[in-house]
This record gives C-alpha cells, structure tokens and sequence, in this order.
C-alpha cells in the first residue's frame, strides 16, 4: 500500500496532517505489512519544510513531532520504502532516510540543504550506519546535492531505476519483503536496527531475544515443512 502522496514543493502543513494520519492508518491496520512512500508527479519526492512560514513563525528548534518521520516520531513496528521521484531536500531527504528502503529514479536528486539556510540537521545522525564518515561529512558540510546514482553507490538507496519503472521497482521490492514469513520479517527488521543501536555483544543478545516469538511460530514449521513437500508455504503470521 502506498502511505501517501506529497505534491507540494514543501511540506505544509495539510501535508504533514496527512501522512501523520497515514501512517498511523498503516501500523493499526493487521491487514497492511509494508508501505511504499513516493511523491505525486515527477519533480519532488519532498523538498523540504516551508522555510517562508518558519520564518513568519519565527521558528527556533523545531519540536520533535513537526514532520512525520517513520520508526522517529511516528512509531511503526513494520517495513518501508521510499520510492523517490525527483527531489528529496532537507526534510525530504529525512523522510527518505528514515525509511528502512529506498528505490530511486533516475531524475532523483539529494541533498541536506540545511547549512545553505542557517539550519540544522541533528536528524542525519542515524547516516553513519548508512554511509561512510567521509561521504557524511562532505553532504552535510557542503549541502551539495547528490544524484540518484551517487546516492547508490554510497549505500543510501536500494535500487535506481527510470521514472517509468519507479513504482513497479518498489512494488516488485515490497513484494520481495511480503513473500517472507510476516514474523522472520519483523525479526529481521529488529536484528538491524537492534544493531545499528548497541555493541556487537549486546546486539547478539537482544537479537536472540527478539527471534524467540519467531523461532516458536507455526511458520516456523510450515516453512521447512514446504521446503520439504517442495510447495510455497501458507505463512499465518503466528
């Protein structure tokens, strides 16, 4: 399922109203496992906050809940993806990144703009277990964009694919994910992240912790049982 659609060369508010009410649709629905981000039309993905308004507001630090960024301040326990369709700036570049997935187009562009505007970007912290220090280094100091092919050789997207392909490429990504067991998915999700966040002993141990639910699932049955019988397995999600 598509999460929702950002037209707007900034995120305004009805935007950010929007994908806040979205996403919360998407983790309480049992029925929805993955969503695709993506942005109407083909110039922006997202461009970014509405600067002439934070300047009207005289906005200083923005609060933690002004932009809805998935696994930040919007709480989410499954997958995501970025199909970015042209600009992803600043805030548009957040969004991205904090998606556990990227596919990207061809015409995508991305940069974190902040030091062009006198801004910050303490939400780029979680790059270092994306991208080299160096690579980090260079985008935040410099506010440079990167092309869509740059932002693949460094890691920070999955797939670049023509603006024709973007969706498809996502869907057929998302497809990939959804023909796992839904509980080995979610363990999965939770070994990365677990350890992008501790050591390796600690990520070891909560990694263990968080399979137990898996490993003691009827899928985890049915799966070497299908393997066995050479069929596709019936995943129950439980």
């Amino acid at each position: 399922a598509t999460a929702a659609a950002l037209g707007q060369p900034a995120m305004a508010l009805v935007d950010r109203a929007g994908l806040f009410a979205a996403w919360e649709r998407f983790e309480r629905d049992p029925a929805l496992r993955i969503a695709i981000l993506t942005g109407s039309g083909d110039k922006a993905f997202c461009a970014g906050g509405d600067l002439k308004d934070m300047v009207e507001r005289g906005l200083r630090v923005p609060p933690r809940d002004m932009f809805p960024v998935p696994y930040d301040s919007i709480e989410l326990s499954k997958p995501t993806i970025a199909a970015v369709n042209g600009v992803a700036f600043a805030g548009g570049w957040m969004i991205a990144q904090a998606c556990d997935l990227c596919v990207a187009s061809t015409s995508a562009r991305f940069a974190v703009t902040e030091v062009k505007v006198g801004r910050s970007s303490p939400w780029a912290a979680p790059l270092i277990h994306m991208i080299p220090q160096r690579i980090m280094m260079e985008i935040l100091l410099t506010g440079k964009p990167i092309t869509a092919e740059r932002a693949y050789e460094i890691g920070l997207v999955n797939r670049v694919v023509e603006p024709a392909q973007l969706m498809a490429s996502a869907l057929e990504l998302a497809a990939d994910v959804l023909d796992g067991a839904p509980l080995s998915v979610k363990a999965a999700r939770d070994t990365v992240m677990l350890s992008t966040e501790m050591g390796r002993s600690a990520a070891l141990q909560a990694a263990r912790a968080a399979s137990e639910y898996c490993y003691s699932s009827a899928d985890a049955q049915e799966g070497p049982r299908a393997f066995a019988e050479k069929r596709r397995p019936v995943w129950r999600g439980e």
